[in-house]
């Protein structure tokens, strides 16, 4: 990784993210660049990492060994085709971090012959806690696939999936998982200033729960439902809590929330242009 040069076609968040996390794991920022059309976008990477940042896309991949694409699912097409002629005449590994943009539409793009990893990353990766899956078409390298692992490795955790269709499910688990997240802990924070706490008391305790809570699954060698059951004394209020959890479907909740999210990937990869 130390010789790889690396091109990032958009300068937002996760572009960020990974370039920060590149070089914290020890990549010069020499080997690193950008492209991006909004200059305020490119003159705030260069300021943050001082990497080199372009306006054309082009020019930014042209002797780079991986180009991350980190554009929105609607202009990939325009931003492949504008890359294609390159990919064919030097053969770099090409990571997509679009959603819904499947392998089989990014190879009519970028040519039959081009190495493509597929990723489903997350916004904790700003943090360098992040949660990838990977998936790659049949011209990537063992060598390739290394390359790409290290890489989202550089933001937080990153596995590979047997089948591309399991990306819609991460999609729907990891992808849009820390809004779930973040939505039972703002109802816990009001329910708790309704009974009394102050917002910023509410807001603290909510937080570290939380962080506690995944901090112990994290390093306990149970699963959820074992740390559940020790935490739950008979008879007592956390008992009483999860009663009204259970009685209101709160697991069926969840399973259709998760299926109607995974459903909107597979339609966002069906819609025509994408």
């Amino acid at each position: 990784m130390e010789d790889c040069k690396i091109a990032f076609i958009g300068c937002g968040n996760m572009s960020r993210s990974l370039i920060g996390g590149l070089i914290a794991n020890g990549i010069k920022p020499g080997s690193l660049s950008a492209a991006d059309p909004d200059s305020k976008q490119r003159q705030a990477i260069t300021r943050q990492f001082g990497i080199t940042t372009l306006a054309n896309n082009h020019a930014a991949v042209v002797d780079a060994d991986v180009i991350v694409l980190a554009v929105k699912p609607q202009i990939m097409g325009t931003v492949t085709n504008e890359l294609a002629e390159c990919v064919k005449e030097n053969t770099q590994l090409t990571i997509s971090i679009a959603a819904g943009v499947r392998l089989g539409t990014l190879s009519a793009w970028l040519g039959e012959q081009a190495a493509i990893v597929r990723v489903m990353p997350n916004t904790p990766a700003l943090i360098q806690a992040g949660a990838a899956a990977l998936f790659a078409n049949e011209q990537t390298t063992a060598t390739q696939k290394n390359t790409a692992e290290t890489i989202m490795r550089s933001v937080g955790i990153a596995i590979w999936l047997d089948t591309e269709d399991l990306l819609d499910t991460v999609t729907a688990l990891s992808g849009s998982g820390s809004a779930y997240f973040f939505y039972f802990m703002e109802a816990m924070e009001k329910a708790a200033i309704n009974m009394g706490l102050n917002n910023e008391h509410a807001r603290l305790l909510t937080i570290e729960t939380a962080l506690g809570a995944a901090k112990m699954a994290s390093l306990s060698d149970f699963d959820p439902a074992t740390l559940r059951r020790q935490v739950t004394s008979p008879g007592g209020t956390t008992e009483q809590a999860l009663n009204i959890f259970m009685q209101g479907k709160l697991e069926a909740l969840v399973y259709e929330a998760m299926r109607a999210a995974r459903q909107r990937s597979v339609e966002l990869s069906q819609t025509p242009g994408v």
